[in-house]
């Protein structure tokens, strides 16, 4: 297995302990591929949610550029339910577990198959 792989079950290893959901592991790929290269480092593998900055970069790069939506308080509802079934205690938010959250809360699936 490369690194890629080795993170991508790291990734459904914590939807499975931390957000209590079995996986779509081809979509779970498909986002992770779409994060690029920042899964590889550590600052940038990770969403802080308590950084308002950081949601900000989350919904203008992510459901805004990459998903198509538009710019409404459904967005932060979206970001802020994400964050709820993550755990807000849970300090180190995977980004690409996130953004397959908020793939799955906007049922934006299809665009990664």
């Amino acid at each position: 297995m490369g690194k890629r792989d080795d993170l991508i079950a790291k990734y459904a290893k914590d939807l499975e302990e931390k957000c209590d959901m079995k996986p779509d592991m081809k979509l779970l790929t498909a986002v992770t591929i779409a994060c690029g290269p920042s899964i590889y480092n550590n600052d940038s593998s990770t969403v802080s949610a308590t950084q308002k900055k950081e949601l900000e970069t989350v919904k203008k790069s992510f459901l805004i550029k990459k998903l198509g939506l538009k710019d409404t308080p459904k967005l932060d509802e979206g970001l802020d339910a994400v964050m709820e079934i993550y755990g807000r205690s849970v300090r180190k938010k995977y980004r690409a577990v996130v953004y397959y959250l908020l793939v799955k809360h906007f049922r934006k699936a299809s665009m990664f198959k």
